[in-house]
């Protein structure tokens, strides 16, 4: 059997054609697109309480996800960003039956937790009490609005490559960055691990419930941990991680000040902001300021770092086609045009189905056009196994 080498299987490969077969090559999109995606979604989710926008949002991230995920350790965790969202939507319910605020006359009673009596100083809070539906269905639409927030953070996880992420940070969040890199990726890389021991047991039929099988697979886990981090640290220490680099002492402490200062600008600016009373100097002008004191200060912390790019990766049409449909839904949400601003954050009482709008929900299907506007992410390339030519015995 002849051997066939690795270019013509992958040009052969479905997904692979050329352009003249109308698909397009498949390649990882620029990570900072996907975290422009995924952050302009989640400004958009925060302008609305509305149920069945939050329930869009939650599809139009379940879609893209599964047409644009890579096959890599991080891709995997979404389903526990689901998890976190239910149990953050099911404490918020807990929290608002518990810490009653009392029912009136026109709400549907469902049930009544045990009143417990509180000082005086602590009279501006009710434990336990009469549970109406109103005020439980209030509260899971609070705790959804947050659980899609999450969701958006974790669909930029899951679709992002955070390594290539690290990249295109300054030179001094570089420290930062690598941290936090590692902590994103150690959940997956576990998880991956547990379910990795856990058919290993299974194919030597060893047991695989109770106490025994936790302890059967806790120690090869940690042991699995403990190897990949000394490979993690003798890796970055081979590629000088930690030096200080040529900056002297003077020029760290007027980094440090430059940071200082501008982060002092930046809280000022916000305060004056919020504050109707406040001087007009701590308002936008504190923030500009305290912004380019920050920019400053990471540009001269940023020399001390030397970094050597291989490959960089392209920011191309795809690009732009989904950072831009993040943003424009973001903004049409924000704009009130075409709709009432009041179907975005419908009432409980009293109480009724909420109605969909329009323009809102066509806002949301256009982020979910990021599917089909990026490329196909690249399979994960397997070396070939040539063919044994065999005997036959006459």
């Amino acid at each position: 059997m002849p051997r066939t080498s690795a270019a013509t299987a992958r040009s052969s490969a479905p997904g692979l054609a050329p352009d003249a077969g109308g698909r397009r090559l498949p390649r990882t999109l620029h990570p900072v697109a996907w975290w422009i995606w995924a952050l302009a979604l989640a400004t958009a989710v925060s302008r609305t309480n509305n149920p069945l926008l939050l329930f869009l949002v939650l599809a139009v991230l379940g879609y893209v996800i599964t047409v644009r995920r890579t096959e890599a350790p991080w891709a995997r965790g979404f389903k526990y960003y689901l998890y976190l969202a239910l149990t953050v939507v099911a404490i918020r319910v807990v929290f608002r039956a518990v810490f009653a605020t009392g029912i009136t006359p026109h709400d549907h009673f469902i049930f009544s937790l045990p009143h417990l009596p509180t000082p005086d100083w602590y009279a501006g809070i009710k434990i336990g009490g009469p549970v109406s539906l109103e005020a439980l269905l209030s509260a899971a639409t609070d705790g959804l609005r947050l659980a899609c927030m999450l969701c958006c953070i974790g669909a930029a996880n899951t679709l992002a490559n955070p390594k290539r992420a690290l990249r295109v940070l300054p030179g001094a969040l570089y420290e930062l960055g690598v941290a936090v890199t590692v902590s994103i990726s150690v959940a997956p890389q576990l998880v991956q691990s547990v379910q990795r021991v856990h058919r290993a047991r299974r194919l030597r039929a060893g047991r695989s419930q109770g106490l025994r099988a936790l302890r059967g697979i806790i120690v090869p886990v940690l042991e699995d941990a403990l190897e990949r981090s000394l490979r993690l640290a003798a890796a970055m220490d081979s590629r000088g991680y930690g030096r200080a680099g040529t900056a002297t002492r003077r020029s760290r402490r007027a980094t440090g000040a430059l940071m200082l200062l501008g982060m002092c600008g930046l809280c000022a600016g916000a305060y004056g902001l919020l504050d109707a009373t406040a001087p007009a100097l701590l308002g936008f002008p504190a923030l500009v300021l305290g912004g380019l004191l920050c920019v400053a200060g990471l540009r001269l912390g940023g020399r001390r770092i030397t970094r050597t790019t291989y490959r960089p990766d392209p920011w191309r049409a795809a690009e732009w086609a989904v950072a831009g449909c993040g943003v424009l839904s973001a903004v049409l949400l924000f704009s009130n045009a075409g709709f009432n601003a009041a179907e975005l954050n419908p009432s409980i009482y009293p109480l009724s189905w909420p109605t969909l709008p329009l323009v809102p929900a066509a806002a949301i299907l256009l982020a979910g056009t990021a599917g089909f506007l990026a490329p196909p992410p690249s399979a994960p390339v397997r070396p070939s196994v040539p063919a044994q030519r065999t005997e036959e015995s006459t």
